[in-house]
């Protein structure tokens, strides 16, 4: 190690060992590897990582910090530790990216503990920031930077166009293995006993505007070639095990002929497989290409239906590309090849009235219960609606005007209700009532009851039959106040999970 040795830091985002390959961080990493000295300090892995990520420091031999930050869970380790460093070590500089350190930039910059934010792929900007400071060169012109000047004001310089992603450096998984044995991130899912997390693009060429993912991209999409993601997947594979793979990109089905392209090449190696992407984009795909993916070990698809209704559609800049009919009408085509459609909802959009938003939450418990009459076999995964910071758009502006606030400090969000909020579980948002909030959480109990998620392989046969005779008559009458009874058998009977994205939060 020397002076300039640089500590990467990936915050705890799950507390059941349901971690997964860190790529994110691994990125990062791979962006400096060759460059400069560098660790890696996975807070999933450690019981606490701040006694190791002390004694690194304390060695002297470090000059950065990197931590990648998104929203949630991993705030409760990245704020308080990143505290410590600029306290304990001030000649330190730490750099923070992912989601949260983009969208929330304000707040980061604001507070006197990051001195940097990486504002979207750092491939280019972090190895340039690093080379600046160390050589005491100017940063100013560095693409995907926010700093704030000496005389306080925050500034955000321009974004670099997405680089070809078949040109990146490839994860040093060799050299992660140091730090922690490779084989330990592949984790059972319902796919298979080793399951492998990987990025084969970023970004989503669609612009959402409840999507995170849009200030930090700005619709715009690059992804790895098939080979090369086939390639990847192939040295896991052979180095350290996998049976199963989950891509964690944004959107993985953007390009019909990559897919295709992929299920041809994976298609002998009996590897089930996950993604998320678009109900319009992939219902454009053919007949063949479906058959072609099912027959390569695709399992499930996860797919943001968002809403039954087509105004609303249209009011998150989703309507014209996709509509109430489509979504029901896929749910069927993916019955037909063999796919579970993993469809997430998200209900409690502001409206003109609290009598407004009931409403509309009533039509989309309809709306879901039709789709699930169509295909049974469709996962419902239901959000209640969590602000994002996509300024400008008109959704955005409506919340505002209801009197929606983010935390004003970093250490505000901290606290719990925070944290659930960008879970997007327990949301603070003016518009929405404890009534309307309850409707939407005991709808969740009573659909999950009639049809128990199929990732969760430890429930029976037995368990499946009593919770659905249990919960007809709430579903059937539409009486889903107070259902006691249905979470007192999940808990502690069932000990039962509800489905959720696989791999959330797993970075």
């Amino acid at each position: 190690m020397n002076k300039n040795s640089v500590l990467l830091f990936n915050p705890r985002a799950v507390s059941n060992k349901n971690y997964r390959i860190p790529n994110s961080i691994l990125q990062v990493a791979a962006s400096i590897d060759g460059l400069y000295d560098w660790v890696i300090v996975d807070g999933n892995r450690e019981e606490d990582p701040w006694p190791k990520i002390k004694k690194y420091l304390e060695s002297g031999d470090f000059n950065y910090f990197g931590c990648t930050v998104m929203p949630g869970p991993q705030l409760k380790q990245a704020i308080p530790i990143t505290n410590k460093i600029k306290e304990l070590f001030p000649n330190i500089t730490n750099i923070w990216g992912g989601y949260f350190a983009s969208n929330q930039y304000k707040v980061a910059i604001g507070s006197k503990a990051v001195d940097f934010v990486i504002n979207g792929p750092g491939d280019h900007a972090f190895p340039e920031l690093l080379n600046a400071l160390t050589n005491n060169l100017p940063f100013e012109f560095i693409q995907n930077l926010i700093y704030k000047t000496i005389d306080g004001e925050i500034v955000s310089t321009s974004k670099k166009t997405l680089v070809d992603q078949d040109s990146l450096t490839r994860l040093p998984y060799q050299k992660l293995n140091e730090f922690y044995p490779v084989e330990g991130y592949l984790r059972p899912t319902h796919l298979g006993n080793q399951t492998i997390a990987y990025h084969s693009s970023l970004g989503c060429p669609f612009s959402c505007s409840f999507c995170a993912v849009v200030p930090i991209y700005e619709a715009k999409w690059k992804a790895k070639s098939a080979q090369t993601v086939y390639d990847d997947i192939m040295l896991i594979k052979e180095n350290y095990g996998g049976d199963a793979i989950e891509f964690h990109d944004n959107n993985f089905f953007v390009s019909q002929k990559r897919t295709v392209k992929f299920s041809e090449l994976i298609k002998d190696h009996n590897m089930a497989w996950w993604g998320e992407g678009r109900i319009d984009t992939i219902d454009k795909y053919s007949d063949a290409s479906l058959k072609a993916m099912q027959e390569a070990g695709c399992k499930m698809i996860f797919l943001g239906a968002e809403s039954g209704s087509d105004d609303i559609l249209s009011s998150i800049d989703k309507g014209g590309k996709q509509t109430g009919e489509q979504i029901k009408s896929f749910a069927k085509r993916m019955k037909d090849f063999g796919m579970v459609p993993e469809y997430s909802f998200v209900l409690g959009f502001p409206g003109k009235d609290d009598e407004t938003v009931m409403r509309q939450i009533n039509k989309e418990i309809d709306f879901i219960k039709q789709v699930k009459e169509i295909n049974p076999d469709t996962e419902i995964i239901i959000y209640l609606y969590s602000p994002v910071p996509t300024e400008g758009s008109e959704l955005y502006e409506t919340i505002v005007n209801a009197g929606f606030k983010f935390p004003q400090t970093l250490d505000d969000w901290l606290s719990p209700s925070w944290e659930n909020f960008d879970l997007r579980k327990n949301p603070l948002t003016p518009w929405l009532t404890p009534q309307m909030v309850d409707k939407v959480k005991n709808f969740d109990t009573v659909i999950n009851a009639q049809y128990p998620t199929s990732t969760d392989a430890k429930i029976t046969t037995l368990q499946k039959k009593v919770m659905k005779a249990a919960s007809s008559w709430r579903y059937k009458t539409n009486i889903f106040s107070y259902p006691y009874e249905l979470k007192a058998l999940q808990k502690y009977w069932l000990r039962y999970r509800q489905p959720e994205i696989e791999g959330f939060a797993s970075e």
